[in-house]
Protein backbone atom coordinates (compact mmCIF):
# COMPACT_ATOMS: atom_id res chain seq x y z
CA UNK A 1 0.00 0.00 0.00
CA UNK A 2 1.00 3.49 -1.25
CA UNK A 3 -0.91 5.82 1.40
CA UNK A 4 0.70 9.70 2.69
CA UNK A 5 0.63 10.13 6.19
CA UNK A 6 -0.87 13.39 5.21
CA UNK A 7 -1.08 16.32 2.26
CA UNK A 8 2.70 17.16 2.49
CA UNK A 9 3.54 14.09 1.47
CA UNK A 10 2.07 14.49 -1.48
CA UNK A 11 4.44 17.12 -2.38
CA UNK A 12 6.90 17.13 -5.17
CA UNK A 13 7.93 14.67 -7.95
CA UNK A 14 5.81 16.04 -10.09
CA UNK A 15 5.67 14.53 -13.93
CA UNK A 16 8.02 15.79 -16.78
CA UNK A 17 5.39 16.60 -19.79
CA UNK A 18 6.34 16.90 -23.52
CA UNK A 19 5.01 19.93 -25.70
CA UNK A 20 4.11 18.92 -28.83
CA UNK A 21 1.85 21.00 -31.06
CA UNK A 22 3.13 24.31 -29.95
CA UNK A 23 6.52 23.63 -30.57
CA UNK A 24 7.77 24.26 -34.20
CA UNK A 25 9.23 21.55 -36.32
CA UNK A 26 12.74 21.24 -36.33
CA UNK A 27 12.58 22.84 -32.84
CA UNK A 28 14.60 21.43 -29.84
CA UNK A 29 12.34 19.12 -27.56
CA UNK A 30 10.32 21.16 -24.71
CA UNK A 31 9.56 19.11 -21.83
CA UNK A 32 7.19 21.10 -19.09
CA UNK A 33 7.62 20.29 -15.57
CA UNK A 34 4.08 19.96 -14.26
CA UNK A 35 4.00 21.64 -11.00
CA UNK A 36 0.73 22.65 -10.71
CA UNK A 37 0.24 18.98 -9.94
CA UNK A 38 1.35 19.69 -6.48
CA UNK A 39 -0.68 19.79 -4.04
CA UNK A 40 -2.15 23.21 -3.56
CA UNK A 41 -1.60 23.41 -7.48
CA UNK A 42 1.49 25.19 -7.42
CA UNK A 43 5.16 24.83 -7.01
CA UNK A 44 5.60 27.25 -3.76
CA UNK A 45 4.17 23.89 -2.01
CA UNK A 46 8.39 22.90 -1.79
CA UNK A 47 9.10 25.93 -0.36
CA UNK A 48 6.29 26.50 1.86
CA UNK A 49 6.76 22.74 3.31
CA UNK A 50 10.88 22.93 3.54
CA UNK A 51 10.56 26.64 4.95
CA UNK A 52 8.39 25.42 8.08
CA UNK A 53 10.01 22.25 8.66
CA UNK A 54 13.37 24.84 8.77
CA UNK A 55 11.87 27.04 11.02
CA UNK A 56 10.10 24.31 13.41
CA UNK A 57 14.22 23.01 13.67
CA UNK A 58 15.60 26.34 14.42
CA UNK A 59 13.20 26.95 16.87
CA UNK A 60 11.49 30.06 15.25
CA UNK A 61 8.36 28.66 14.75
CA UNK A 62 6.49 26.97 18.14
CA UNK A 63 3.54 25.87 18.85
CA UNK A 64 0.11 27.93 18.36
CA UNK A 65 1.96 30.24 16.61
CA UNK A 66 1.13 32.86 13.33
CA UNK A 67 2.76 32.39 10.11
CA UNK A 68 3.25 35.46 8.29
CA UNK A 69 3.97 36.68 4.54
CA UNK A 70 3.63 38.63 1.64
CA UNK A 71 2.84 36.66 -1.34
CA UNK A 72 1.15 37.31 -5.00
CA UNK A 73 -1.11 34.27 -4.09
CA UNK A 74 0.22 30.81 -4.78
CA UNK A 75 2.76 30.85 -1.86
CA UNK A 76 0.15 31.94 1.01
CA UNK A 77 -1.81 29.14 -0.39
CA UNK A 78 1.11 26.96 -0.04
CA UNK A 79 1.44 28.02 3.34
CA UNK A 80 -1.96 27.81 4.21
CA UNK A 81 -2.10 24.35 3.37
CA UNK A 82 1.27 23.68 5.80
CA UNK A 83 -0.65 25.81 8.53
CA UNK A 84 -3.92 23.94 8.38
CA UNK A 85 -1.81 20.53 8.56
CA UNK A 86 0.17 21.56 11.32
CA UNK A 87 -2.36 23.81 13.12
CA UNK A 88 -1.02 27.18 12.61
CA UNK A 89 -3.05 30.11 11.89
CA UNK A 90 -1.98 32.23 9.29
CA UNK A 91 -1.73 35.93 8.04
CA UNK A 92 -1.32 37.13 4.10
CA UNK A 93 -0.76 40.44 2.54
CA UNK A 94 -1.12 40.92 -1.42
CA UNK A 95 -1.31 43.39 -3.71
CA UNK A 96 -4.88 44.45 -5.67
CA UNK A 97 -3.83 42.96 -9.25
CA UNK A 98 -4.18 39.08 -7.74
CA UNK A 99 -7.28 37.56 -9.33
CA UNK A 100 -10.23 37.33 -6.88
CA UNK A 101 -9.72 32.90 -7.35
CA UNK A 102 -6.21 33.76 -5.57
CA UNK A 103 -8.02 35.39 -2.81
CA UNK A 104 -10.95 33.32 -2.04
CA UNK A 105 -8.60 30.21 -1.57
CA UNK A 106 -6.55 31.69 0.45
CA UNK A 107 -9.77 32.37 2.70
CA UNK A 108 -10.58 28.71 2.59
CA UNK A 109 -7.64 27.54 4.22
CA UNK A 110 -9.18 29.84 6.97
CA UNK A 111 -6.24 32.46 6.03
CA UNK A 112 -6.89 35.94 6.52
CA UNK A 113 -5.70 38.38 4.13
CA UNK A 114 -5.08 41.94 3.86
CA UNK A 115 -4.71 43.69 0.29
CA UNK A 116 -2.70 46.53 -0.44
CA UNK A 117 -1.93 48.59 -3.65
CA UNK A 118 0.00 47.01 -6.51
CA UNK A 119 1.75 50.02 -7.55
CA UNK A 120 3.60 50.60 -4.04
CA UNK A 121 7.47 50.07 -3.93
CA UNK A 122 8.34 47.32 -1.52
CA UNK A 123 9.82 49.24 0.84
CA UNK A 124 6.79 51.37 0.72
CA UNK A 125 5.07 51.40 4.53
CA UNK A 126 2.06 50.59 2.77
CA UNK A 127 3.51 47.96 0.63
CA UNK A 128 2.11 44.16 0.74
CA UNK A 129 5.71 43.79 2.13
CA UNK A 130 5.95 46.54 4.54
CA UNK A 131 2.74 45.81 5.52
CA UNK A 132 3.53 41.70 6.52
CA UNK A 133 6.36 42.66 8.16
CA UNK A 134 4.47 45.19 10.56
CA UNK A 135 2.14 42.35 11.18
CA UNK A 136 5.06 39.99 12.08
CA UNK A 137 6.19 42.09 14.73
CA UNK A 138 3.34 43.00 16.14
CA UNK A 139 1.60 39.99 16.64
CA UNK A 140 2.93 37.54 19.40
CA UNK A 141 4.72 34.42 18.60
CA UNK A 142 4.44 35.24 14.75
CA UNK A 143 7.32 33.57 11.72
CA UNK A 144 7.42 36.34 9.19
CA UNK A 145 8.62 33.62 6.62
CA UNK A 146 10.36 36.14 4.40
CA UNK A 147 10.20 34.12 1.02
CA UNK A 148 12.39 36.73 -0.72
CA UNK A 149 15.60 36.80 1.57
CA UNK A 150 14.79 33.21 2.89
CA UNK A 151 17.70 30.66 1.97
CA UNK A 152 15.59 27.78 2.52
CA UNK A 153 13.73 28.75 -0.37
CA UNK A 154 16.01 28.26 -3.20
CA UNK A 155 17.43 25.35 -0.79
CA UNK A 156 13.92 23.17 -1.41
CA UNK A 157 14.47 23.13 -5.11
CA UNK A 158 18.32 22.37 -5.02
CA UNK A 159 17.14 19.57 -3.00
CA UNK A 160 13.72 18.55 -4.73
CA UNK A 161 13.24 20.01 -8.07
CA UNK A 162 16.68 20.04 -9.56
CA UNK A 163 17.49 16.32 -8.71
CA UNK A 164 14.13 15.35 -9.58
CA UNK A 165 15.09 17.32 -13.39
CA UNK A 166 18.19 15.41 -13.71
CA UNK A 167 17.07 11.93 -12.28
CA UNK A 168 13.77 12.04 -15.02
CA UNK A 169 15.53 13.36 -18.04
CA UNK A 170 18.95 10.56 -17.02
CA UNK A 171 20.99 13.65 -17.09
CA UNK A 172 20.31 14.71 -20.55
CA UNK A 173 18.94 17.98 -20.61
CA UNK A 174 20.59 20.85 -22.14
CA UNK A 175 18.24 23.66 -20.96
CA UNK A 176 16.38 24.79 -17.79
CA UNK A 177 14.09 27.81 -18.63
CA UNK A 178 11.83 29.42 -15.24
CA UNK A 179 10.24 32.45 -14.53
CA UNK A 180 12.00 34.41 -12.05
CA UNK A 181 10.19 36.15 -8.76
CA UNK A 182 11.48 34.78 -5.61
CA UNK A 183 14.69 33.06 -7.95
CA UNK A 184 14.55 30.68 -5.83
CA UNK A 185 12.82 27.97 -7.80
CA UNK A 186 15.87 28.66 -10.49
CA UNK A 187 18.37 29.51 -8.25
CA UNK A 188 18.15 26.19 -6.33
CA UNK A 189 17.48 24.10 -9.66
CA UNK A 190 20.09 25.31 -11.42
CA UNK A 191 22.44 25.31 -8.61
CA UNK A 192 22.05 21.58 -8.48
CA UNK A 193 21.76 21.18 -12.31
CA UNK A 194 24.90 23.17 -12.68
CA UNK A 195 26.98 21.27 -10.09
CA UNK A 196 25.81 18.17 -12.23
CA UNK A 197 27.11 19.33 -15.64
CA UNK A 198 28.01 22.94 -16.07
CA UNK A 199 27.31 23.00 -19.72
CA UNK A 200 23.32 22.83 -18.87
CA UNK A 201 22.39 26.29 -20.08
CA UNK A 202 19.87 28.38 -17.08
CA UNK A 203 17.53 31.11 -18.53
CA UNK A 204 15.50 32.95 -16.82
CA UNK A 205 12.36 34.58 -18.28
CA UNK A 206 11.33 38.04 -16.90
CA UNK A 207 7.75 40.48 -17.40
CA UNK A 208 8.28 43.76 -19.90
CA UNK A 209 7.95 46.39 -16.74
CA UNK A 210 10.80 44.08 -14.36
CA UNK A 211 13.62 45.06 -13.74
CA UNK A 212 15.56 42.00 -13.13
CA UNK A 213 16.68 41.24 -16.80
CA UNK A 214 18.27 45.04 -16.63
CA UNK A 215 19.88 44.19 -13.82
CA UNK A 216 21.34 41.07 -15.10
CA UNK A 217 23.18 42.54 -17.39
CA UNK A 218 23.62 45.70 -16.23
CA UNK A 219 24.19 45.42 -12.39
CA UNK A 220 22.15 48.56 -12.51
CA UNK A 221 18.83 49.49 -10.40
CA UNK A 222 16.14 50.32 -12.96
CA UNK A 223 12.54 51.64 -12.59
CA UNK A 224 10.13 48.81 -12.26
CA UNK A 225 6.92 49.51 -14.92
CA UNK A 226 3.53 48.12 -14.00
CA UNK A 227 2.79 44.49 -15.34
CA UNK A 228 -0.09 41.96 -15.62
CA UNK A 229 1.24 38.43 -15.34
CA UNK A 230 1.21 37.54 -11.83
CA UNK A 231 4.14 35.89 -9.45
CA UNK A 232 7.56 36.84 -11.78
CA UNK A 233 9.13 39.35 -12.09
CA UNK A 234 10.42 42.24 -9.07
CA UNK A 235 11.15 45.72 -8.98
CA UNK A 236 13.77 44.99 -6.11
CA UNK A 237 16.86 42.36 -6.35
CA UNK A 238 15.95 39.65 -4.16
CA UNK A 239 18.27 37.69 -2.29
CA UNK A 240 17.07 33.99 -3.14
CA UNK A 241 18.05 34.91 -6.60
CA UNK A 242 21.50 33.80 -7.04
CA UNK A 243 22.69 35.39 -10.76
CA UNK A 244 25.96 33.47 -10.59
CA UNK A 245 23.79 30.32 -11.65
CA UNK A 246 22.19 31.87 -14.27
CA UNK A 247 23.29 32.47 -17.99
CA UNK A 248 20.65 34.23 -19.59
CA UNK A 249 17.02 36.20 -18.94
CA UNK A 250 14.40 36.52 -21.60
CA UNK A 251 12.12 39.46 -21.89
CA UNK A 252 8.46 38.39 -22.53
CA UNK A 253 5.76 40.75 -22.83
CA UNK A 254 2.10 40.24 -21.05
CA UNK A 255 0.61 39.64 -23.98
CA UNK A 256 3.16 36.96 -25.23
CA UNK A 257 3.06 35.17 -22.04
CA UNK A 258 -1.04 35.23 -21.63
CA UNK A 259 -1.81 34.08 -25.56
CA UNK A 260 0.82 31.22 -24.87
CA UNK A 261 -0.58 30.08 -22.14
CA UNK A 262 -3.84 30.19 -23.99
CA UNK A 263 -2.28 28.06 -26.96
CA UNK A 264 -0.95 25.26 -24.72
CA UNK A 265 -4.08 25.33 -22.80
CA UNK A 266 -5.97 24.46 -26.10
CA UNK A 267 -3.44 22.56 -28.46
CA UNK A 268 -1.74 20.91 -25.60
CA UNK A 269 -4.20 20.05 -23.29
CA UNK A 270 -2.35 21.86 -20.51
CA UNK A 271 -4.01 24.44 -18.37
CA UNK A 272 -1.30 26.78 -16.96
CA UNK A 273 -0.62 30.14 -15.40
CA UNK A 274 0.55 33.04 -16.45
CA UNK A 275 3.70 32.63 -15.38
CA UNK A 276 3.76 29.64 -16.93
CA UNK A 277 2.60 30.46 -20.40
CA UNK A 278 6.39 33.51 -19.63
CA UNK A 279 8.45 30.67 -19.27
CA UNK A 280 7.00 29.05 -22.27
CA UNK A 281 7.31 31.96 -24.36
CA UNK A 282 11.25 32.27 -23.22
CA UNK A 283 11.82 27.88 -24.23
CA UNK A 284 9.94 28.73 -27.66
CA UNK A 285 12.37 31.05 -28.27
CA UNK A 286 15.57 29.18 -26.96
CA UNK A 287 14.13 25.95 -28.63
CA UNK A 288 13.60 27.41 -32.13
CA UNK A 289 17.63 28.63 -31.49
CA UNK A 290 18.75 25.00 -30.66
CA UNK A 291 18.73 21.51 -32.96
CA UNK A 292 16.06 19.11 -32.63
CA UNK A 293 18.20 16.60 -30.43
CA UNK A 294 18.60 19.10 -27.56
CA UNK A 295 15.95 19.05 -24.99
CA UNK A 296 14.64 22.25 -23.07
CA UNK A 297 12.65 21.73 -19.76
CA UNK A 298 10.53 24.90 -19.10
CA UNK A 299 9.24 25.15 -15.73
CA UNK A 300 5.09 25.29 -15.37
CA UNK A 301 4.37 26.99 -11.70
CA UNK A 302 1.11 26.96 -11.06
CA UNK A 303 -2.60 25.69 -13.40
CA UNK A 304 -4.47 27.82 -15.10
CA UNK A 305 -7.76 27.77 -12.89
CA UNK A 306 -7.11 30.66 -10.65
CA UNK A 307 -6.77 32.30 -13.82
CA UNK A 308 -10.28 31.92 -15.37
CA UNK A 309 -11.75 35.45 -15.00
CA UNK A 310 -8.42 37.32 -15.94
CA UNK A 311 -6.55 36.28 -19.27
CA UNK A 312 -8.54 32.76 -20.01
CA UNK A 313 -11.86 35.21 -20.28
CA UNK A 314 -11.56 37.22 -23.70
CA UNK A 315 -13.73 39.66 -22.14
CA UNK A 316 -10.60 40.75 -20.12
CA UNK A 317 -8.00 39.91 -22.71
CA UNK A 318 -10.07 42.38 -25.10
CA UNK A 319 -10.13 44.73 -22.13
CA UNK A 320 -6.52 44.99 -21.58
CA UNK A 321 -5.67 44.62 -25.38
CA UNK A 322 -3.80 41.58 -25.09
CA UNK A 323 -6.28 39.18 -27.27
CA UNK A 324 -4.01 37.95 -29.88
CA UNK A 325 -7.07 36.96 -32.73
CA UNK A 326 -5.11 34.43 -34.27
CA UNK A 327 -5.44 32.33 -30.98
CA UNK A 328 -9.46 32.05 -31.03
CA UNK A 329 -10.84 29.55 -32.23
CA UNK A 330 -12.80 29.08 -35.33
CA UNK A 331 -16.39 28.53 -33.16
CA UNK A 332 -15.79 31.38 -31.73
CA UNK A 333 -15.61 33.51 -34.70
CA UNK A 334 -18.47 31.82 -36.44
CA UNK A 335 -20.44 32.88 -33.60
CA UNK A 336 -20.23 36.12 -34.33
CA UNK A 337 -21.64 35.68 -37.72
CA UNK A 338 -25.68 37.25 -38.38
CA UNK A 339 -28.36 34.94 -36.55
CA UNK A 340 -30.12 34.80 -39.80
CA UNK A 341 -27.31 33.87 -42.38
CA UNK A 342 -27.55 30.03 -42.91
CA UNK A 343 -24.67 28.11 -41.18
CA UNK A 344 -23.38 26.11 -44.44
CA UNK A 345 -24.88 27.02 -48.09
CA UNK A 346 -24.10 24.19 -50.35
CA UNK A 347 -25.00 21.86 -53.26
CA UNK A 348 -25.06 18.79 -53.76
CA UNK A 349 -22.95 16.92 -56.65
CA UNK A 350 -26.08 16.29 -58.40
CA UNK A 351 -27.39 19.51 -58.63
CA UNK A 352 -27.55 21.64 -61.94
CA UNK A 353 -24.67 24.35 -62.13
CA UNK A 354 -27.65 26.71 -63.23
CA UNK A 355 -29.17 25.70 -59.73
CA UNK A 356 -25.97 26.29 -57.79
CA UNK A 357 -25.70 29.71 -59.21
CA UNK A 358 -29.12 30.40 -58.67
CA UNK A 359 -28.20 29.59 -55.39
CA UNK A 360 -25.28 31.68 -55.01
CA UNK A 361 -27.02 34.61 -56.78
CA UNK A 362 -29.63 34.24 -54.05
CA UNK A 363 -27.61 34.12 -50.98
CA UNK A 364 -24.96 37.14 -52.55
CA UNK A 365 -22.12 34.30 -52.49
CA UNK A 366 -19.13 33.80 -54.42
CA UNK A 367 -18.66 30.62 -53.71
CA UNK A 368 -20.64 27.39 -52.99
CA UNK A 369 -19.30 24.08 -51.06
CA UNK A 370 -20.59 20.80 -52.34
CA UNK A 371 -21.45 18.20 -49.54
CA UNK A 372 -22.29 14.90 -50.03
CA UNK A 373 -23.39 13.17 -46.74
CA UNK A 374 -22.23 15.65 -44.86
CA UNK A 375 -18.82 15.76 -46.44
CA UNK A 376 -17.66 18.09 -48.40
CA UNK A 377 -16.51 16.76 -52.01
CA UNK A 378 -15.60 19.76 -53.84
CA UNK A 379 -16.66 23.79 -54.39
CA UNK A 380 -17.82 26.02 -57.24
CA UNK A 381 -16.26 29.19 -57.39
CA UNK A 382 -18.07 31.80 -59.27
CA UNK A 383 -15.18 33.70 -61.06
CA UNK A 384 -14.29 30.14 -62.30
CA UNK A 385 -17.60 28.51 -63.46
CA UNK A 386 -19.02 31.73 -64.85
CA UNK A 387 -15.90 31.88 -67.60
CA UNK A 388 -16.75 27.91 -67.98
CA UNK A 389 -20.23 28.84 -68.95
CA UNK A 390 -19.66 32.32 -71.16
CA UNK A 391 -17.43 29.82 -73.55
CA UNK A 392 -20.31 27.09 -73.31
CA UNK A 393 -23.47 27.89 -71.92
CA UNK A 394 -24.28 24.44 -72.10
CA UNK A 395 -22.58 23.60 -68.63
CA UNK A 396 -25.78 25.79 -67.31
CA UNK A 397 -27.55 22.01 -67.04
CA UNK A 398 -24.32 20.00 -66.55
CA UNK A 399 -24.28 18.26 -63.03
CA UNK A 400 -22.22 20.04 -60.53
CA UNK A 401 -19.99 16.51 -60.02
CA UNK A 402 -18.79 17.14 -63.61
CA UNK A 403 -17.45 20.92 -63.40
CA UNK A 404 -16.62 21.15 -59.61
CA UNK A 405 -13.13 22.11 -58.14
CA UNK A 406 -11.44 20.51 -55.39
CA UNK A 407 -12.83 21.21 -51.77
CA UNK A 408 -12.13 23.73 -49.60
CA UNK A 409 -9.92 22.95 -46.47
CA UNK A 410 -11.74 21.63 -43.86
CA UNK A 411 -10.69 22.60 -40.20
CA UNK A 412 -11.81 21.99 -36.64
CA UNK A 413 -13.40 24.28 -34.99
CA UNK A 414 -11.15 24.05 -32.42
CA UNK A 415 -8.44 25.23 -34.47
CA UNK A 416 -7.37 29.08 -34.06
CA UNK A 417 -8.00 31.83 -36.73
CA UNK A 418 -4.19 31.80 -36.92
CA UNK A 419 -4.60 28.58 -39.25
CA UNK A 420 -7.80 29.45 -41.63
CA UNK A 421 -5.99 33.02 -41.96
CA UNK A 422 -2.93 30.93 -43.49
CA UNK A 423 -5.18 29.11 -46.08
CA UNK A 424 -6.99 32.31 -47.17
CA UNK A 425 -3.82 33.83 -47.73
CA UNK A 426 -3.38 31.57 -50.53
CA UNK A 427 -5.62 30.46 -53.06
CA UNK A 428 -8.71 29.71 -50.71
CA UNK A 429 -11.43 32.24 -50.65
CA UNK A 430 -13.30 30.35 -47.67
CA UNK A 431 -12.23 27.40 -45.40
CA UNK A 432 -14.89 25.24 -44.02
CA UNK A 433 -15.40 24.08 -40.15
CA UNK A 434 -15.90 20.71 -38.96
CA UNK A 435 -17.21 19.57 -35.30
CA UNK A 436 -17.38 15.96 -34.88
CA UNK A 437 -16.60 14.85 -38.16
CA UNK A 438 -19.73 17.39 -39.62
CA UNK A 439 -19.61 20.46 -41.69
CA UNK A 440 -20.46 23.00 -39.15
CA UNK A 441 -20.39 26.54 -41.18
CA UNK A 442 -17.90 27.87 -43.53
CA UNK A 443 -15.43 31.07 -42.69
CA UNK A 444 -14.71 33.56 -45.61
CA UNK A 445 -12.17 36.32 -46.09
CA UNK A 446 -15.12 38.96 -45.27
CA UNK A 447 -16.29 37.17 -42.38
CA UNK A 448 -12.48 36.79 -41.39
CA UNK A 449 -12.59 41.29 -41.68
CA UNK A 450 -15.67 41.37 -39.76
CA UNK A 451 -14.58 39.30 -36.90
CA UNK A 452 -11.58 41.55 -36.56
CA UNK A 453 -13.60 44.67 -36.52
CA UNK A 454 -16.16 43.70 -34.15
Amino acid sequence: MDIKDNVLDAVGNTPLVRLNKVVPEGAATILAKCEYMNPTGSIKDRMAAYIIEQAEKEGLLKPGGTIVENTSGNTGQSLAMVAAVKGYRCIFTMPDKMSQEKIDMLKSYGAAVIVTRTDLLHDHPDSYVEVAKRIARDTPNAFYTDQYYNMSNPEAHYLTTGPEIWQDTAGSLDCLVGGIGTGGTISGAGKYLKEKDPDVKIVGADPVGSILKEYFYTSKMGEARPYKVEGVGEDIIPGTTHFEYIDEIIEVSDKESFNVARRISREDGILIGGSGGLAAAAALKVAKDLSADKIVVVLFPDGGVKYLTTFYSDNWMRENRFLDLETVSLDKALATKPGNTPAVVSVAPGATVREAIGLMKERDISQIPVLEDGRSVGRLEEGEIMGQVISDNALLDTRVRDVMQESLPVISSQKNIGEARNYLAKQYSAVLVEEKGAIIGIITKSDLLEFIVS
